[in-house]
């Protein structure tokens, strides 16, 4: 492991990803985001154009519920938190690219929309990941949909009720996570159907509530055709650092990082801090890019 990544796992401390936590229910890991002064990004973002879907997403026939629950029904799992076999939580062979990242995640306490952020990365030409739950496409159906035509921004699904993807009930940050094979299949499928059904297109990534998940959850999730993206930078510790720590997050990522924050939360740091980090990013050389534009095998 290395020192920027102890330094991230210790800046997590204390619930940091605990964002979108509500009355009834929690918030989750995040990703960040980043934007230029104007007339610097345009160069070094990649094309804007639509990303073309998965062939093995859209060609395999579907995986059910009932395969799922046969398959893995019985199997204990070896992991939990945020790192399981085949979970990504940085670019491949990059000196150079920044993936930036942000979660939608609904329910109570998480369904505002930072508009002003997304109006900092549209003004900046700032291409970025959006992960969006089920619940947070209910509350805003007209800004998801303006989302989801901005050839900016890609949509990954981060799931149906913002759980965290465990087979057998575990926890993150107070938030009760899925229970068995089959409440994983529903976490993951449901949203995937709706984003299905609203893009044309299945979703490529998934990132679960607070980002936790075991061994067997993450193979779920690659078994119905995504890839669960983790995180290597913090970005703004679950929607409740300042400005400023918001900056100093996410100005120190390094090249092939994928760097996470919240979309969810107006009132928090994270547009003006991404806002200020982001000169100093493009300042040392690094581009930002969507995930499909890094990660070219599903």
């Amino acid at each position: 492991m290395t020192a920027g990544r102890r330094a991230v796992l210790a800046a997590m401390a204390g619930g940091l990803l605990a964002g979108c936590a509500g009355p009834n229910n929690g918030g989750g890991a995040s990703g960040a985001a980043s934007s230029p002064p104007p007339g610097t990004a345009a160069a070094d973002s990649p094309t804007t154009s639509a990303v073309a879907p998965v062939t093995a997403s859209t060609t395999r026939p579907p995986v059910t519920r009932a395969e799922i629950v046969a398959r893995y029904g019985r199997s204990v799992p070896h992991t939990w938190g945020f790192d399981a076999p085949g979970v990504v939580h940085s670019l491949p062979d990059t000196a150079r690219d920044i993936a930036l990242t942000f979660d939608a995640c609904g329910g109570p306490g998480g369904s505002g929309y930072d508009r002003a952020l997304v109006d900092i990365l549209r003004a900046r030409r700032i291409p970025a990941t959006l992960f969006i739950n089920s619940r947070w496409i209910d509350a805003n159906p007209a800004e998801f949909h303006r989302l989801a035509a901005d050839p900016l921004f890609e949509i990954a699904n981060h799931g149906t009720r913002h759980r965290p993807l465990s087979v057998t009930g575990r926890s993150a940050y107070g938030i009760p996570g899925t229970r068995g094979a089959g409440e994983v299949y529903d976490e993951i499928a449901g949203n995937r159907a709706k984003l299905t059904g609203l893009l044309g297109t299945p979703p490529r990534f998934f990132r679960s509530g607070t980002a936790y998940c075991d061994d067997v959850a993450a193979r779920i999730v690659t078994d119905l055709g995504e890839r669960f993206v983790s995180f290597s930078v913090n970005g703004d510790g679950g929607a409740t650092f300042t400005a400023e720590q918001v900056h100093t997050t996410v100005a120190s990522a390094r090249a092939g990082s994928i760097v996470l924050c919240h979309m969810n939360h107006p009132e928090g740091g994270t547009a003006r801090g991404i806002a200020s980090a982001v000169p100093h990013l493009l300042a040392r050389g690094h581009r930002f890019v969507r995930l499909s534009d890094a990660l070219h095998h599903a």
